[in-house]
């Protein structure tokens, strides 16, 4: 019977922290946090359309810091006239939850009404 060999693939490295604990992939923690200020931000409604930015899907991504927290959004248009005051509610709803500073970034991809469901 001819030897056999047995390869082994190295497992992936697991994520640890300062400590050297092995830390989760899934941080329930931050989880939470992230759908608290999904929460506050359906109190921000666009006034043209009458939705909130949670559900026109204008949000995009929560960056969560320990000193800042940053949400990326779209806007309907390219020149919202209530661009200001939605950044101004978004703002206000995000660092009630998180405590702290929160800045709004405006990406340049265009909002597609179909991200939110929506077909007109």
């Amino acid at each position: 019977m001819p030897d056999e060999q047995t390869t082994t693939t190295p497992a992936a490295p697991s994520a640890t922290d300062t400590a050297g604990a092995p830390v989760s992939p899934f941080d329930a923690q931050r989880r939470a946090t992230e759908l608290a200020i999904l929460d506050g931000l359906r109190n921000v409604v666009d006034p043209e359309i009458g939705m909130n930015v949670v559900e026109l899907a204008l949000i995009r991504q929560i960056i969560l810091g320990e000193d800042q927290t940053e949400i990326k959004m779209v806007l309907t248009t390219p020149f919202c006239p209530y661009a200001g005051s939605l950044i101004q509610q978004i703002q206000e709803e995000t660092e009630a939850v998180v405590g702290h500073a929160v800045k709004v970034t405006l990406l340049a991809e265009r909002w597609d009404p179909r991200d939110a469901g929506l077909m007109w």
